[in-house]
């Protein structure tokens, strides 16, 4: 067989490929841009510059950085990481990452691939060139975290990476080869760290996805590193329910392979809703919040926005950025902390923390009053969901027999956020919804779908379910009396 036909398998791409094997290197990666393919935006943030000189530069990649005017020392850092034939213009703004560098400081470093390097511009998450600890791209990336310190002194115990598609998949990687530059790691729509080493193998990763153990996964991304006796980066992981270019298994994947890493078991300790999606969080042996998902309902391949000028709203609605009413970059600086103005908050953590109250949806809590508190903050599961003025608040729009972690911290009159509580944890009452996984035909004997000219629609919510046939097969959710919903990704939500 010719070595220049589109039937030869290839394994790998080169960093400069040249005759029969750029050809078909090229025919692959076109493939993957089909499957994760984007379209450029032009650049919106009017700070984004590139910097030249970063270091030895091994993956031959270009750095952008955003840095807000006077930023001083000692705040944090968020790595973005673009998508396939995205740019870094095309994903600073987009994303209202650059909204939350300005509103909370920090500085936002946002890698850009080369064609040169993939003729489609994606990151090579699938080469272990260029994501092992040390080499390729993945070191370029760290010097790039390098130099930003060096340039604006960060503190380097709050220095953050996330990613989109291709971009998470390197996200994956740079959690689990650089755990000791990392605090906090966030994949939207990508893969789980050393699913592939080939283009081929990234393939599958993507679509059916590769279903290993927790201990499987944990393993891969301990031997990234074999040395490393420190703690691990905390990990959210956000994907579509509806996603059909990287499958929804992704993001059960990645939290068995991140709670495994932190020694704890695949079961959330909380189990609750933001702005309507299924979230999960799971603690260490210490309690502390360290991998959260999202399962945003009904998305396709993307990461979610939310456009508006409110306090929890960000990004630019495109293709693959869609408008879900839940804006993913600020959920995931809240779980990450970079909200919190440290250093400017001086009251003390608020006392005697106590749910006085639980229905089948809300929970009800009260605190000992601070002293000098303007207003509090209450955070559920890491997540702040209300800031009331007086010591009391009802969180609502939960779950029925679910239970929930809470704390709270005090507000002073400039707006600086004092010490958190200790948690409590409150169940709601009422009976846990159930869930029913089986194929479409079985879904609609049972009476939770109906079938319409072909095709299955879940009884209630009217979600789209495919074929009525015995070969495709759903989770339902029974969220109220004869009232189903799609859970793929995960269920109960």
């Amino acid at each position: 067989m010719h070595p220049c036909t589109p039937h030869a398998p290839v394994l790998s791409t080169a960093r400069r490929p040249h005759s029969c094997r750029a050809f078909a290197a090229a025919l692959v990666l076109s493939l993957i841009a089909l499957i994760l393919g984007f379209t450029s935006a032009p650049a919106r943030a009017a700070s984004l510059q590139e910097v030249i000189g970063f270091g030895s530069n091994p993956g031959n990649l270009q750095m952008f950085r955003y840095v807000p005017d006077a930023l001083p020392t000692g705040r944090p850092l968020v790595v973005a990481l673009h998508g396939c034939t995205q740019s870094a213009a095309a994903y600073d703004n987009e994303t209202g990452w650059t909204k939350w560098a300005e509103a909370w400081g920090f500085a936002l470093v946002l890698p850009q691939q080369k064609s040169a390097n993939n003729a489609n511009s994606c990151f090579n998450w699938f080469q272990s060139s260029d994501f092992s600890r040390g080499q390729g791209e993945a070191l370029s990336i760290k010097q790039m975290v390098d130099k930003t310190a060096a340039d604006h002194g960060t503190d380097l115990s709050r220095v953050y990476v996330t990613g989109l598609s291709a971009g998470g998949a390197m996200t994956s990687a740079m959690a689990a080869s650089y755990p000791d530059v990392f605090s906090g790691a966030a994949v939207v729509a990508g893969i789980p760290f050393d699913c592939a080493r080939s283009v081929l193998a990234g393939l599958s990763c993507m679509d059916p996805g590769s279903n290993l153990s927790p201990q499987q996964w944990g393993d891969k991304v301990r031997a990234a590193y074999p040395s490393y006796a420190g703690p691990y980066p905390t990990m959210s992981v956000w994907h579509g329910s509806a996603d059909g270019t990287v499958k929804p298994m992704n993001m059960t994947e990645i939290v068995e392979q991140w709670t495994n890493v932190h020694g704890t078991d695949t079961v959330a300790d909380t189990s609750d809703t933001v702005q309507g999606y299924p979230h999960k969080v799971y603690h260490d042996g210490s309690g502390r919040a360290v991998v959260e998902s999202y399962s945003i309902t009904g998305m396709d391949h993307g990461q979610p926005v939310d456009p508006g000028s409110g306090p929890a709203q960000c990004g630019v609605a495109s293709q693959y950025f869609p408008d879900m009413n839940i804006c993913a970059s600020y959920r995931i600086g809240q779980f990450w902390g970079l909200a919190a103005p440290e250093g400017g908050g001086s009251l003390p953590a608020p006392s005697g923390l106590t749910v006085t109250g639980t229905t089948d949806t809300s929970v009800s809590l009260s605190w000992n009053a601070v002293a000098d508190a303007t207003s509090y903050r209450v955070y559920r599961g890491g997540t702040q969901v209300g800031t009331p003025a007086s010591p009391s608040f009802t969180d609502t729009g939960l779950a029925p027999g679910t239970t929930y972690s809470y704390s709270v911290a005090a507000v002073d009159a400039s707006g600086a956020v004092g010490a958190s509580s200790s948690t409590v944890q409150a169940a709601t009452t009422g009976a846990t919804h159930r869930c029913y996984t089986d194929n479409n035909y079985n879904q609609v004997a049972a009476g939770r779908a109906h079938q319409s000219l072909g095709y299955v629609y879940a009884n209630g919510s009217n979600q789209y379910m495919g074929l009525y046939n015995l070969y495709e097969t759903h989770t339902l959710e029974e969220t109220g009396p004869g009232y189903f919903v799609l859970s793929d990704s995960g269920c109960p939500a």
